[in-house]
Formats: structure tokens, sequence, C-alpha cells
């Protein structure tokens, strides 16, 4: 099944996860598709939107490689507490600034998705690592083959561009989402994304910090969204500016994250592996006694047989809330699939919601 949804096309920068139909890239890096309206000529409304958190060191230049890269884009720069001057220089370099008091990534990328309106959405991080060049391509993907997300795959050439442990946390935590939830994506830690608008408008936001990115992930794998990969170039991080992820502890937050959403949207498999476990140690336990019984007719460790009666009640219990829970979990399904569907098509952006 893994293999059916993901493919790799003869274009060496696309992947795309669907059906199995070709994806043809556009030539030309802006041409973009364009529909007359009945009004004039209509194109997409995009806007770039940067979570910034003290990258005097990297913001300017950000704004600029995106404002080459889309002309006509708007440029948001949602500034989260800095104190270096972030928020001025971002204004000066004509991004469109707003500012989150909440500390932490998801929060701001939440504020995002709800303020900022547009047709196609790119988010990227202020701190100049991402190919702004590639944007364009990305945009153009989405359109031709109307889908909900495309990710910036990383490529880097340069060692510095990642922190020590960072590659084999992103290979470990990207393989471990591909066998909890069937499929996965080969950087799903990557902050370069383009979305919908139908994403964006149905996505509830629920992370605060750095596994927002793994929260995106899962919500697009669980409602089936047509998503693609494009490999992109990593950079190093500008002189100045510093990396805000801490290996371990962000480490630890995604990974509990990718736990949590697995028992939240897998119950049944969740709850499942618990009750086999008591129910194997119930019945590990049980078996002397049973031998016992078979040979004497008596049961003479009544606190053993008691312990055994508990697991196996337990093991019940954990299976039954398995399937009870499954079945919220698939009408909230249903509910998300909905909102999603209400909203337009990437291609149909003459067509105001």
């Amino acid at each position: 099944m893994a293999d059916e949804m993901l493919m790799t096309f003869r274009h060496p920068h696309v992947a795309l996860l669907g059906n199995g139909r070709g994806n043809k890239v556009y030539a030309s890096m802006k041409e973009f598709p364009a529909v007359d309206s009945g009004e004039g000529i209509a194109s997409p409304r995009i806007a770039v939107i940067l979570p910034c958190y003290n990258e005097a060191g990297a913001i300017v230049r950000t704004v600029e490689d995106f404002r080459r890269a889309l002309p006509s884009a708007e440029i948001y720069v949602f500034d989260n507490n800095s104190s270096d001057g972030s928020r001025e220089l971002a204004a000066g370099a004509g991004a469109i600034v707003r500012r989150v008091a909440q500390q932490g990534k998801g929060h701001v990328v939440r504020r995002m998705f709800a303020d900022v309106d547009a047709d196609i959405y790119i988010m990227a991080d202020g701190d100049a690592t991402y190919e702004a060049a590639a944007a364009p391509r990305m945009v153009a993907a989405m359109l031709e083959d109307n889908l909900d997300m495309v990710v910036g795959s990383r490529r880097s050439e340069i060692e510095e561009a990642y922190r020590r442990g960072h590659r084999f946390g992103n290979w470990a935590l990207t393989s471990l989402l591909k066998q909890l939830f069937g499929r996965s994506f080969t950087d799903i830690l990557s902050g370069y994304r383009v979305f919908s608008r139908r994403f964006v408008k149905s996505f509830p936001v629920l992370s605060a910090g750095f596994e927002i990115e793994t929260e995106i992930s899962v919500h697009a794998l669980e409602l089936g969204m047509p998503v693609a990969e494009v490999v992109t170039a990593y950079g190093a991080r500008p002189e100045g500016s510093v990396s805000k992820l801490s290996t371990y502890r962000d480490g630890w937050r995604i990974l509990r994250t990718i736990l949590t959403l697995y028992r939240i949207e897998r119950p049944v498999l969740f709850f499942g592996i618990i009750a086999a476990l008591l129910a194997a140690s119930g019945l590990i336990l049980a078996a002397p006694l049973i031998l016992t019984y078979m040979e004497t007719g008596l049961v003479p460790r009544f606190p053993t047989a008691i312990l055994v009666t508990g697991l196996m009640i337990l093991a019940t219990l954990s299976g039954m809330c398995g399937l009870i829970l499954d079945t919220v979990v698939r009408g909230r399904r249903e509910v998300r699939r909905l909102a999603y569907l209400a909203l337009r098509a990437p291609s149909d952006f003459d067509r105001r919601d």
C-alpha cells in the first residue's frame, strides 16, 4: 500500500503522494496558470508566511529572497517576542509584520493560518536556510495536480546546515511515523511547505512548539489529502543566526506528539496492544495455576489468581476502550473531511469562498 501511495517521477525534483497519475512540472519557474473570471484574468493570491524569533541576522535576507522569487506575493513575518530588532528589520525590508505573544512555533502557525487570507500559503523559517527560488516550482506543482500540501524535502551538501544528531533524529522520527501510520514523507520535520487554502482553513492547530510539522504531516495523511514532496536545497544559517531547536528536548516533544497522535488516530491498535500485553501477562501467570488445578483440583495461590483476574478484566476494558474510541475518531475524521471539502480546490482560485 505504501508503495502505491509514494512514487517518484522522472522529474528529479518532484515526488507525488497520490493515485499514480503523471505530474507535469512547469518549464518556467513563474509560469502559473491564470483563468478568465469574467472580470479579467485572475491569478492565485500567494502569501509567504514566516515565523520569526530573534532572526536579526537572517530575516532581511529571507524576505528579499522570497520577494525576488515571488514578486507578486504578500510576505508576512509573524514575530514571536524577538528582542534583537527582528521585527523592525522585517518591516524595513517590506514585509507585513504581525506579533504573536504566546511563545512557541505552534502558537505562531496557529495565528498565521487564522489571520492570513490567501489562495496559496508558503511557509518557511526566517533563518534564510530554505531555498526561496524553489517556491515557484512548488506552487506550480500544487496548481497542476490540485495538491493540498507540497513539502520541501531538504537536501544539503553543507555539513553545518544540520546540527549534531539532527540527520539521525529526522530519519528515526520519519521512519517511526511510517511504521505507525503506514506511510510517511521523507522529511517530516521540514519547515518549508506550500499549503492550499482548504488545508489551512480546515486544520485545527493544537501543537505549541516545534512538533507542529509532525502534526501537519499526520493531519494530511489521515485525511488522505493529495500531497507531494519537492527536493530543495538547504543551507547553513548566516553568521549571527542561532538555531532555537533543542536536539533532545524538542526531539522528545516530537516523539511524544507522534505517540499521542497514534493514540488519538489509531485507538484500536493502541489500546489493542495494551490489551494484548495485559492478557499475555495474565495467561503466563495463570498457566501454573491451571496446571495445578488440573492435577489436584485445588487453587493454592489465591493472590496470583486474583491478580490474573484483574489483568484479564483490564485487558477487556482496554480492548473495549479502543473499539469505542475508534467510533468517536471516525466521526471526528468525517467532520474534518467535510470541513475540508467545503473549501475550494487550489486550481479554483478564481472562485472566492
